[in-house]
């Protein structure tokens, strides 16, 4: 008798245990498909980046002609532009030189009075070649979103090539286009080092940003009315 009420509290035990062990397996799964749903919502938007994109990034050589080439900013050093920006702003030098585009918006953040990136940028360009009424200055591109919105609702701009480097350039291509721009960008390439690697996961982020931005489309933080910079350089290009 003894014997068996062991062996039969043995089998309980076992049973207990084998019943926590599959609840435990059970919650495992649940945690696994809780975390995979997760982490695919959270890349959705930056697959929809890729694909929105299709075959509309390139580089200079590749890029089509347009009538503006919009460059967005990329922060400065002591007042000039940083060596990211700076690689920006060679690329757009490349498409006015070629005849790729006949003006330059430049838009960054002018939210200070120490801080001018478009400033920075208009100075770089006509100091290497750009009359200056071919170059526009937009000092509320706050963000991307704020930069393609104002370049066609302030600046008037259509059609252009977006200039960004390549980390970055399909999240500024699916915002100008949600914007009302028909757009090509030229992905600026760079080292891929630690600033290269903060600025592709930063993208991750933005792309939520950008879903939200291209189906909600608020206005900018700052509207104003229309500027006539870009008809003027256009049609000074035309020769009118």
């Amino acid at each position: 008798m003894g014997g068996g009420t062991a062996m039969a509290g043995l089998l309980r035990r076992r049973a207990g245990l084998l019943r926590i062990r599959l609840r435990q397996r059970r919650a495992q799964r649940r945690v696994f498909q809780l975390v995979t749903v997760l982490c695919s919502l959270a890349l959705a938007p930056s697959a929809w980046l890729w694909f929105a994109a299709g075959d509309r990034v390139g580089t200079v050589e590749s890029a089509p002609s347009a009538p503006v080439a919009v460059v967005f900013g990329a922060g400065l050093d002591q007042g000039r532009p940083s060596p990211y920006l700076e690689h920006r702003l060679v690329a757009a030098l490349d498409l006015y030189r070629e005849g790729k585009v006949q003006a330059i918006l430049v838009t960054g953040d002018n939210g200070r009075t120490e801080y001018d990136e478009p400033d920075a940028m208009y100075r770089y360009l006509t100091e290497h070649g750009v009359p200056g009424t071919r170059v526009v200055r937009d000092y509320a591109g706050f963000d991307t979103w704020n930069s393609c919105t104002r370049a066609h609702r302030i600046f008037g701009v259509d059609r252009a090539v977006l200039v960004s480097q390549d980390f970055h350039v399909r999240r500024a291509l699916a915002l100008c286009e949600a914007a009302g721009i028909r757009s090509y960008a030229v992905g600026v390439p760079e080292l891929h080092d630690g600033t290269w690697l903060f600025g592709g996961l930063r993208e991750v982020a933005g792309a939520g940003k950008a879903a939200f931005n291209a189906l909600v489309k608020p206005d900018p933080v700052f509207l104003g009315p229309g500027e006539d910079g870009i008809p003027k350089a256009l049609a000074e290009a035309a020769g009118r």
